[in-house]
């Protein structure tokens, strides 16, 4: 008879049934894949939004960071199947593929562990403070409160440890970090399996442009996933892809910056974000009590839905900061947006191009350079400048676990993919900079002042 109990399902829009180890029938003393998805730390994880805030914008986009690590989970198990061979070749001292697909199954699944409210948006505006990422504060939380129940994770629908094998956190914190340097002491085969959460194509962003596109609306088949993984495979430089390949990872590129353009970085979210900004820097002394590291029970609880609740109740409140802030807080959940985008234009950086010597690269002194350049009579007007930054290739400086290959079929020689065309004439990254205030009554001059700084830009970097 067959055997359904160790294993459940989950049914996806984007990948179908994602199959999980269930408690039912496990041998006592082990822990399953569904005990760790039960886990108040991935459960909170239901009640933080996946785009941050580009939900107030696309309304569909309710999806939450749930849905997508579990994606990114049920990916990690497609990658290991065309990947491990590859691995085992160049690196002989890897554990059993059942240690490495379970290893990159706990990791996909909680590499946004450590999200607060609004995302990313959280770790620039609050987690910074403290000299943390939602990354470093995951790998955290991964070994001060998830540590003994993954330990005891010894399975996963495709396979299992071998005899003597123990799945170790601290691998799992690794993986989920990215690299500023090269760490020599990690095992050659974990610093290969990092390409798979920070590089050009991973099973993250893999999950989160499929999912996006998709519950946006702006796409239902984003880019040709099954093509990257059949022609991807580890060579002795690292995560390397086929020439047959490469079209596909070139759309894939592609689709992402469309993405963040389109969607993340919607001229609407991106003033909504300015919004958010203004209140929430009075509002932090208020959610938190300090370095979320010494307050994890606190911090467990801090979601979107908490938030929500909490600054719900603060226009009655007694204290009148709180009470001020409750105001601000309605009107911004009522999409009373104050601002209101006058220009736009998008400065690329290429390879050698300094981005950080640019005025382009830091808002505070772009609107001040902006400033300069208006007319005397607008000298004091009241605007906001916003820079979102497109990363659309890792540059040739990147850290080695951000670099992917490419196999040359013809010449039988691996090369970095910045030197074919495809991927060499595309930016290494973008900054799309808007120009806000409360009316379009100065639109014109805000723009001319603007396009007189890409010009100056432009004509330095011929000069170089």
């Amino acid at each position: 008879m067959v055997e359904f109990e160790p294993a459940s399902l989950i049914h996806d829009p984007i990948h179908g049934y994602i199959p999980f180890t269930s408690s039912a029938g496990l041998p006592p003393g082990e822990a399953s894949e569904q005990q760790i998805l039960d886990h108040p730390w991935l459960q909170r994880l239901r009640q933080i939004h996946q785009l941050q805030t580009a939900w107030w914008v696309f309304p569909a986009a309710e999806h939450s960071r749930f849905q997508h690590v579990v994606g990114a989970m049920h990916l990690a198990s497609r990658a290991v199947v065309q990947l491990y061979p590859s691995l085992r070749q160049q690196c002989p001292d890897v554990p059993s593929r059942g240690y490495v697909e379970t290893l990159l199954r706990m990791a996909a699944l909680l590499h946004d562990v450590g999200h607060g409210p609004f995302g990313h948006f959280f770790d620039e505006y609050y987690l910074k403070d403290y000299g943390l990422t939602h990354e470093t504060l995951g790998a955290e939380i991964i070994r001060r409160e998830l540590a003994p129940f993954l330990q005891k994770v010894r399975r996963n629908p495709f396979g299992q440890l071998e005899p003597g094998e123990t799945l170790d956190p601290e691998h799992i914190a690794v993986l989920i970090v990215r690299p500023q340097r090269r760490e020599e002491n990690l095992p050659g085969w974990l610093r290969m399996l990092r390409a798979l959460f920070c590089g050009l194509y991973t099973v993250d962003n893999m999950d989160f442009v499929l999912r996006d596109a998709y519950m946006s609306g702006y796409s239902v088949r984003a880019f040709d996933l099954e093509r990257i993984l059949h022609y991807s495979f580890f060579s002795e430089r690292g995560l390397t892809i086929h020439e047959r390949g490469l079209s596909a990872l070139a759309a894939f590129m592609r689709v992402r910056a469309e993405l963040f353009q389109a969607v993340y970085y919607h001229r609407t979210v991106r003033a909504i974000d300015l919004e958010l900004q203004e209140v929430f820097a009075e509002s932090k002394p208020f959610l938190l009590p300090g370095d979320p590291r010494d307050h994890l029970d606190a911090y467990r609880r801090l979601t979107d839905w908490w938030l929500f609740t909490e600054v719900a109740g603060w226009p009655t409140s007694d204290d009148p900061v709180r009470r001020q802030l409750g105001r601000r807080w309605e009107q911004l959940l009522r999409r009373h947006i104050r601002w209101k985008m006058n220009v736009e234009r998008t400065v690329s950086f290429r390879p050698g191009e300094s981005e950080q010597a640019s005025v382009f690269a830091d808002p505070k002194v772009l609107k001040e350079k902006i400033r300069e350049l208006l007319p005397g009579a607008l000298r004091g007007l009241d605007f906001r400048v916003d820079t979102a930054r497109l990363v659309h290739r890792p540059d040739t400086q990147a850290p080695v676990a951000d670099q992917n290959f490419l196999y040359d079929p013809a010449s039988r020689q691996l090369q970095r993919l910045e030197e074919r065309d495809l991927i060499r004439h595309l930016p290494v990254a973008s900054r799309i900079c808007r120009i806000y205030a409360e009316t379009t009554e100065h639109q014109k001059q805000l723009a001319a002042a603007l396009d007189r700084l890409r010009t100056g830009v432009a004509d330095e970097s011929t000069n170089m």
